[in-house]
């Protein structure tokens, strides 16, 4: 990558003008846990210290750069090697994660704190310094022997415009690689983010950046070593975790952390509820069987900032299940039933579809499924997505008719999500690239916020009241 200088520049007066630890040595994450031994414990077990050795990763770029004739080249290693690319450490046509050190391994401590500049909003526009100064969101950061350290509004969650983190969060796919002019949006986090009301409106009760919500922070400190002259500060201590949906399938540190972390942010994302009725203040539960036979579940994204599911949302699979019983408990009417090692079928649509899916829909130039992105000519998305203004509607209402309803007793949803489809992960298996002992470790996640349940016996009460809808 061109963006990183090869002279190393010793900057001072950021924090101290005294010795300081070199660039190398700021470079390996292990120097940075001397100090900050939290964030590193934390971050050990992030998908940003996995983006290297992830095999899904590893899989995509090889049958990337076979399918594209290595024009592919360092495209994803950008965001998931990007030291390694800065440093010229390997190449993607050849990238072997087996190559890398500490210092170049995975989305590390030094490429994100040495952030000089933004150069561009996608595939990673990140530019360092390649100082000796570590950028952080604290105002007045303490002085110490190891880096000299700097605020910058680019790490400050509480004014920044997320660019930092969009810059690999939002990925264009260039037209040479899959010759469609201006290229393919296959990642649009920050892009979803940025039509949202959260971007838009000021002030702290409504402005919520992505380290806002991904970066929780608690009153701590920021650095812990003996010597150090530190004090605890109010919300200064921000998470390095980033729980999302991924998890490491392979063995890893903090795993169980992670999954319990991303249970917490995960389950209240999205929720089977009504719609909220400003006059009452109240909301029903989201399942309402209205006659002669019209079962309707509205679904809301509550708790994220983005659309949902996002990220490579063509890869993901995220489905509605919908289980109707008779008062013996004998299934009468079911959608979205899928067997624990199938996809749910690819249906699109509101309205008696097989499976309501929320993912990306993604074709090759001649109009057959695409697998990969760099096969990607258009894209179909059915995601739920944050309006730009405060108060407006944002949520799906999935319609299905019942035959024979009037048997219908209890009626029950879940909402699954799985991080990566199982035909493309197979379509790897297939052609060499991936293991197939990676696939059975591919987990499938509930979102507790999709659970509903509606009864005969408790329908139009409580919040439901004069509706055929269940209360909670």
């Amino acid at each position: 990558m061109k963006w990183l200088l090869v002279t190393v520049l010793v900057l001072a007066a950021c924090g101290g003008d005294g010795p300081v630890k070199s660039v190398e040595e700021l470079m390996d994450p292990n120097t940075c846990m001397e100090c900050h031994a939290q964030h590193f414990q934390q971050w050990s077990g992030s998908m940003h210290a996995y983006a290297s050795d992830d095999p899904v990763f590893v899989a995509m770029n090889k049958r990337g750069q076979k399918d594209t004739q290595n024009k592919l080249g360092d495209f994803c290693l950008r965001c998931h090697a990007p030291m390694a690319v800065a440093l010229g450490t390997v190449k993607g046509e050849t990238y072997d994660p087996s190559q890398l050190d500490a210092t170049t391994r995975g989305v590390t401590c030094y490429f994100c704190h040495n952030v000089a500049s933004i150069a561009d909003s996608h595939n990673n526009g990140l530019q360092l310094a390649v100082d000796q100064t570590m950028r952080g969101g604290a105002q007045n950061p303490s002085t110490n022997d190891a880096h000299r350290s700097k605020y910058d509004s680019l790490m400050d969650s509480d004014v920044n415009n997320s660019e930092m983190c969009g810059s690999c969060h939002d990925i264009v796919v260039p037209t040479e690689i899959n010759n469609v002019p201006n290229g393919v949006a296959v990642e649009r986090t920050l892009a979803e983010w940025q039509g949202t009301f959260f971007a838009t409106e000021a002030g702290a009760q409504f402005h919520f950046t992505c380290g806002s919500c991904h970066m929780i922070s608690k009153t701590d400190v920021i650095a812990d070593a003996p010597g150090l002259n530190v004090k605890s500060r109010a919300n200064g201590f921000h998470e390095h975790a980033w729980p999302a949906i991924d998890q490491a399938l392979t063995a890893f540190p903090e795993t169980a952390n992670q999954a319990t972390l991303i249970a917490r942010d995960l389950d209240p994302a999205v929720r089977v509820i009504g719609p909220f009725n400003s006059i009452t203040k109240k909301q029903f539960g989201g399942i309402c069987l209205d006659p002669p036979g019209r079962l309707k579940i509205r679904i809301d994204s509550i708790g994220t900032g983005h659309a949902w599911p996002s990220g490579a949302s063509q890869d993901r699979r995220a489905w509605l299940e919908v289980i109707a019983k008779d008062i013996d408990g004998n299934v009468v009417f079911s959608k979205g039933v899928t067997p624990v090692d199938s996809d749910p079928v690819d249906t699109v649509g509101l309205i008696n579809v097989d499976t309501f899916g929320l993912w990306d829909r993604i074709e090759k130039a001649d109009s057959t499924p695409a697998h990969f992105f760099w096969e990607i000519a258009t894209v179909q998305s059915q995601l739920l997505k944050i309006p730009a203004v405060r108060g407006e509607d944002h949520s799906y209402t999935a319609e299905w008719d019942v035959p024979n309803s009037n048997l219908v007793a209890h009626i029950e949803t879940r909402l699954l999500i799985r991080p990566i489809a199982f035909e493309v992960l197979d379509d790897l298996v297939a052609g060499g690239e991936l293991a197939a002992d990676a696939v059975a470790q591919m987990k499938t996640l509930e979102v507790a916020g999709g659970h509903s349940v509606w009864d005969i016996a408790t329908k139009g009460t409580g919040n439901a009241m004069n509706t055929n809808c269940n209360p909670n």
